[in-house]
């Protein structure tokens, strides 16, 4: 397979990808909004954002190397302490980051 090297295939994916994320994200707030909230369906709306970081997260502490699994306990430790989610993946980063420049 050979493609030509340009700026337009990645423009076009961008678009695409733009295009099927909007798609969704207002797909399921037209669907939602036929959904009657109750205690129920608030409850698994929120139980569902706890599932897709742990979706996320999971395969990163299995598999991921100790810079990434240093970041996931830095960013867990300071999110307990301060409760500042911004804070707590900055220093998630850093500590990644500065594993990685000094011992990898």
């Amino acid at each position: 397979m050979n493609l030509e090297i340009s700026t337009t295939y990645p423009l076009i994916i961008i678009l695409i990808m733009t295009i099927v994320t909007l798609a969704t994200r207002w797909g399921g707030v037209l669907i939602m909004s036929y959904v009657p909230i109750s205690d129920r369906v608030q409850r698994f709306i929120n139980a569902m954002s706890g599932s897709v970081l742990v979706a996320l997260l999971a395969p990163i502490a299995v598999e991921g190397d100790n810079g990434a699994r240093l970041a996931l306990l830095t960013t867990l430790i300071i999110m307990l302490v301060v409760k500042k989610p911004l804070l707590a993946i900055a220093a998630g980063i850093l500590a990644a980051a500065l594993f990685r420049q000094y011992f990898v």
